[in-house]
Protein backbone atom coordinates (compact mmCIF):
# COMPACT_ATOMS: atom_id res chain seq x y z
CA UNK A 1 0.00 0.00 0.00
CA UNK A 2 2.90 2.35 0.80
CA UNK A 3 4.39 1.78 -2.70
CA UNK A 4 1.01 2.46 -4.30
CA UNK A 5 0.58 5.79 -2.48
CA UNK A 6 4.16 6.80 -3.34
CA UNK A 7 3.55 6.04 -7.03
CA UNK A 8 0.21 7.81 -6.95
CA UNK A 9 1.80 10.91 -5.40
CA UNK A 10 4.58 10.86 -8.03
CA UNK A 11 2.07 10.58 -10.88
CA UNK A 12 -0.11 13.37 -9.50
CA UNK A 13 2.95 15.59 -8.99
CA UNK A 14 4.13 14.97 -12.56
CA UNK A 15 0.66 15.66 -13.94
CA UNK A 16 0.38 18.82 -11.84
CA UNK A 17 3.71 20.13 -13.12
CA UNK A 18 2.60 19.49 -16.68
CA UNK A 19 -0.51 21.60 -16.13
CA UNK A 20 1.21 24.43 -14.27
CA UNK A 21 4.46 24.65 -16.25
CA UNK A 22 4.33 27.10 -19.14
CA UNK A 23 4.55 25.76 -22.65
CA UNK A 24 7.23 26.76 -25.15
CA UNK A 25 7.01 30.19 -26.76
CA UNK A 26 5.26 30.19 -30.11
CA UNK A 27 6.76 31.78 -33.21
CA UNK A 28 3.38 33.34 -33.98
CA UNK A 29 3.18 35.13 -30.63
CA UNK A 30 4.74 38.57 -30.70
CA UNK A 31 4.97 41.73 -28.68
CA UNK A 32 1.51 42.84 -27.48
CA UNK A 33 -0.04 40.08 -29.57
CA UNK A 34 0.80 42.00 -32.76
CA UNK A 35 1.52 39.88 -35.82
CA UNK A 36 1.90 42.53 -38.51
CA UNK A 37 5.20 41.78 -40.26
CA UNK A 38 7.61 44.16 -41.95
CA UNK A 39 7.00 43.51 -45.65
CA UNK A 40 5.60 46.09 -48.09
CA UNK A 41 1.94 46.98 -47.66
CA UNK A 42 0.16 48.59 -50.59
CA UNK A 43 -3.22 49.52 -52.02
CA UNK A 44 -2.99 50.55 -55.67
CA UNK A 45 -6.05 52.85 -55.68
CA UNK A 46 -5.75 56.54 -56.52
CA UNK A 47 -7.38 59.09 -54.24
CA UNK A 48 -9.32 62.14 -55.38
CA UNK A 49 -8.60 63.73 -51.99
CA UNK A 50 -5.69 65.94 -50.95
CA UNK A 51 -3.31 65.58 -48.02
CA UNK A 52 -4.12 68.25 -45.41
CA UNK A 53 -2.08 67.28 -42.33
CA UNK A 54 0.39 64.76 -40.90
CA UNK A 55 0.51 64.04 -37.17
CA UNK A 56 1.79 61.41 -34.76
CA UNK A 57 0.82 59.72 -31.51
CA UNK A 58 2.16 57.23 -28.99
CA UNK A 59 0.41 54.06 -27.88
CA UNK A 60 1.34 51.33 -25.44
CA UNK A 61 2.45 48.88 -28.16
CA UNK A 62 3.26 51.13 -31.13
CA UNK A 63 3.93 54.62 -32.46
CA UNK A 64 1.35 56.01 -34.91
CA UNK A 65 1.50 58.37 -37.88
CA UNK A 66 -1.78 59.73 -39.27
CA UNK A 67 -2.17 61.42 -42.65
CA UNK A 68 -5.35 63.51 -42.88
CA UNK A 69 -7.10 63.83 -46.25
CA UNK A 70 -10.00 66.08 -47.25
CA UNK A 71 -11.87 63.25 -48.97
CA UNK A 72 -11.89 59.46 -49.24
CA UNK A 73 -8.48 57.79 -48.84
CA UNK A 74 -7.48 55.38 -51.57
CA UNK A 75 -4.04 54.08 -52.37
CA UNK A 76 -0.71 53.93 -50.59
CA UNK A 77 2.61 52.09 -50.49
CA UNK A 78 4.51 51.68 -47.22
CA UNK A 79 7.82 49.83 -47.19
CA UNK A 80 11.27 49.68 -45.67
CA UNK A 81 13.91 51.14 -47.98
CA UNK A 82 17.70 51.62 -47.81
CA UNK A 83 17.18 55.39 -48.13
CA UNK A 84 14.30 57.83 -48.53
CA UNK A 85 14.20 59.21 -52.07
CA UNK A 86 12.31 62.32 -53.15
CA UNK A 87 9.99 61.72 -56.11
CA UNK A 88 10.81 63.75 -59.19
CA UNK A 89 14.32 64.85 -58.18
CA UNK A 90 15.69 61.57 -56.86
CA UNK A 91 17.38 63.42 -53.99
CA UNK A 92 18.07 61.42 -50.85
CA UNK A 93 16.21 62.66 -47.76
CA UNK A 94 18.26 61.91 -44.62
CA UNK A 95 16.36 60.61 -41.59
CA UNK A 96 17.57 59.51 -38.16
CA UNK A 97 17.19 55.89 -37.10
CA UNK A 98 18.51 52.45 -37.95
CA UNK A 99 15.74 51.77 -40.49
CA UNK A 100 13.75 53.87 -42.95
CA UNK A 101 10.09 53.53 -43.80
CA UNK A 102 8.94 55.26 -47.00
CA UNK A 103 5.24 56.16 -46.86
CA UNK A 104 3.72 57.11 -50.21
CA UNK A 105 0.13 58.31 -50.26
CA UNK A 106 -1.60 58.17 -53.65
CA UNK A 107 -2.94 61.69 -53.17
CA UNK A 108 -1.34 65.09 -53.77
CA UNK A 109 -0.62 67.73 -51.13
CA UNK A 110 -1.82 70.43 -53.52
CA UNK A 111 -5.14 71.33 -55.14
CA UNK A 112 -6.13 71.47 -58.82
CA UNK A 113 -4.55 74.91 -59.25
CA UNK A 114 -1.23 73.88 -57.68
CA UNK A 115 -1.81 75.54 -54.30
CA UNK A 116 -0.50 73.54 -51.36
CA UNK A 117 -3.07 71.79 -49.15
CA UNK A 118 -0.34 70.75 -46.71
CA UNK A 119 2.72 72.94 -46.27
CA UNK A 120 4.89 71.74 -43.37
CA UNK A 121 6.68 74.54 -41.55
CA UNK A 122 9.73 72.30 -41.01
CA UNK A 123 10.14 69.69 -43.74
CA UNK A 124 12.87 67.86 -41.80
CA UNK A 125 10.72 67.52 -38.64
CA UNK A 126 7.03 67.05 -39.49
CA UNK A 127 6.29 66.14 -35.86
CA UNK A 128 8.28 66.23 -32.65
CA UNK A 129 8.99 62.54 -31.94
CA UNK A 130 11.86 63.15 -29.51
CA UNK A 131 10.42 60.96 -26.72
CA UNK A 132 8.82 58.29 -28.91
CA UNK A 133 9.83 54.69 -28.42
CA UNK A 134 10.06 53.70 -32.11
CA UNK A 135 9.93 56.83 -34.30
CA UNK A 136 13.14 58.82 -34.67
CA UNK A 137 12.10 61.35 -37.32
CA UNK A 138 9.38 62.18 -39.85
CA UNK A 139 10.64 64.07 -42.90
CA UNK A 140 8.79 65.50 -45.88
CA UNK A 141 9.86 63.84 -49.14
CA UNK A 142 7.55 65.91 -51.34
CA UNK A 143 4.39 65.75 -53.40
CA UNK A 144 4.85 65.07 -57.10
CA UNK A 145 2.45 64.04 -59.89
CA UNK A 146 -0.37 63.11 -57.51
CA UNK A 147 1.77 61.21 -54.97
CA UNK A 148 2.91 62.45 -51.55
CA UNK A 149 5.87 60.88 -49.75
CA UNK A 150 7.03 60.95 -46.14
CA UNK A 151 10.21 59.41 -44.75
CA UNK A 152 9.90 57.83 -41.32
CA UNK A 153 13.13 57.09 -39.47
CA UNK A 154 12.59 54.28 -36.97
CA UNK A 155 14.68 52.63 -34.28
CA UNK A 156 14.86 49.28 -36.15
CA UNK A 157 13.09 47.34 -38.90
CA UNK A 158 9.99 46.62 -36.83
CA UNK A 159 6.55 45.26 -37.78
CA UNK A 160 3.98 47.76 -39.03
CA UNK A 161 0.42 47.94 -40.26
CA UNK A 162 -1.42 50.35 -42.54
CA UNK A 163 -5.14 51.06 -42.73
CA UNK A 164 -7.60 53.84 -43.56
CA UNK A 165 -10.37 55.38 -41.48
CA UNK A 166 -13.35 57.48 -42.55
CA UNK A 167 -13.95 60.91 -41.06
CA UNK A 168 -14.03 63.32 -39.57
CA UNK A 169 -16.83 64.65 -41.77
CA UNK A 170 -16.22 63.88 -45.44
CA UNK A 171 -12.47 63.46 -44.85
CA UNK A 172 -10.46 60.33 -44.11
CA UNK A 173 -7.18 59.23 -42.59
CA UNK A 174 -4.32 56.94 -43.57
CA UNK A 175 -2.85 55.34 -40.43
CA UNK A 176 0.61 53.77 -40.11
CA UNK A 177 1.39 51.98 -36.82
CA UNK A 178 4.94 50.77 -36.13
CA UNK A 179 5.39 48.32 -33.23
CA UNK A 180 7.83 49.03 -30.41
CA UNK A 181 9.20 45.46 -30.51
CA UNK A 182 8.85 42.17 -32.38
Amino acid sequence: MKKFSTWLAAILLAAGLGIVAPGPASATTSYCGLAWGSLTKADRGMSTANVTNIRTGQHYCFDRMVVDLNGPAAGYTVRYVPQIVQDGSGFTIPVRGNARLQVTINAPAYDGTGNGTYNPSDQAELSNVARYQTFRQLAWAGSFEGYTSVGVGVRARLPFRVFTLDGPGSGSRLVVDVAHYW
